[in-house]
Formats: structure tokens, C-alpha cells, sequence
């Protein structure tokens, strides 16, 4: 059996406003992240550490913010798509693991949803996501609520 494994890192800036978007679910906070789709930065990081896995480039090479394409798109959309890319290559998901990085809102209460809705997208047990939030304790631009960063990794099989 072959195995890859795909590092994936995405950050956005925050600011009022803005819906927040995390692993596919709209968190309830009063920010959210800028960003030409939906800015749903976990759901980026996924999809980047999916084609690291392969080396086919990364979500801005797919999916690049000057086509109007994809402006305001669902990022679930864009999982689907490398989904389908990775599966074209004869790959299955085995597991994976993502972090997200952000001083408040808190998270705990959305990460079952989030692991549920990504492992639907990708059609995959829920067993098989992982989803951690963390703070930066209140240091550098995630600690001051400036943004959020979101680090992935995964496991494919063949």
C-alpha cells in the first residue's frame, strides 16, 4: 500500500461584519474572515495539505481569488472538487487532522459539527477528522483577534 502524507496552512485577517466560516458551519461571532470565497479558513487548509499530499499545487493554483468564479463561493464546493481530483488520482483519505488557531470566539461547541460536515463533504467517517481549536494566548495578530490560522494534515492511501 502507498501512503502520502499533506501539510496544509492557511491564514485570513478578521473584522466585524463578516459571517465566520469554520469546517464547513457558520460560527456565531460578530467576525469573521476576509477573503475572496466564503474565507472559510480551515476548510483552505484541508484542501491544501489534500493536494501537498500529491504534489498538485496548492487551493490558489485550483482556485485563484482573481476569478470571479469563485467570489463568495462555498468553500465545501471547493473540497468536493479536490475530493474528486484526489480520488481521480486513485487515492482515498485516511485520516485528518486539523488545528484552528483563533482567540474567541470559542470553538469547542462548533467542532463536532465541523468534524461531522467536512466528513460528509469528504465522504469519510467522522472518525476519521480531527478538529482542535486553540488560543495563542493572547499573543501575536491570532491573540489580538487580528485573524485566524488554521493548520492541517492528511493521510492518503492507495
Amino acid at each position: 500500500m502507498d501512503i502520502r502524507i499533506g501539510n496544509g496552512y492557511d491564514v485570513h485577517a478578521l473584522a466585524p461584519g463578516i459571517p465566520l466560516w469554520l469546517g464547513g458551519i457558520q460560527v456565531e461571532s460578530h467576525i469573521g474572515c476576509i477573503a475572496h470565497s466564503d474565507g472559510d479558513v480551515a476548510i483552505h487548509a484541508l484542501c491544501d495539505a489534500l493536494l501537498g499530499a500529491l504534489a498538485l499545487g496548492d487551493i490558489g493554483k485550483h482556485f485563484p481569488d482573481t476569478s470571479d468564479e469563485f467570489a463568495g463561493i462555498d468553500s465545501k464546493i471547493l473540497l468536493a472538487r479536490v475530493m474528486e481530483l484526489i480520488r481521480s488520482e486513485g487515492w482515498t483519505v485516511g485520516n485528518v487532522d486539523v488545528t484552528i488557531a483563533m482567540q474567541r470566539p470559542k470553538l469547542a461547541p462548533y467542532i463536532m459539527a465541523m468534524r461531522e460536515c467536512m466528513a460528509s463533504v469528504m465522504d469519510i467517517p467522522v472518525e476519521a477528522v480531527s478538529v482542535k481549536a486553540t488560543t495563542t494566548e493572547k499573543l501575536g495578530f491570532v491573540g489580538r483577534s487580528e485573524g485566524c490560522e488554521v493548520y492541517a494534515v492528511v493521510l492518503l492511501k492507495k
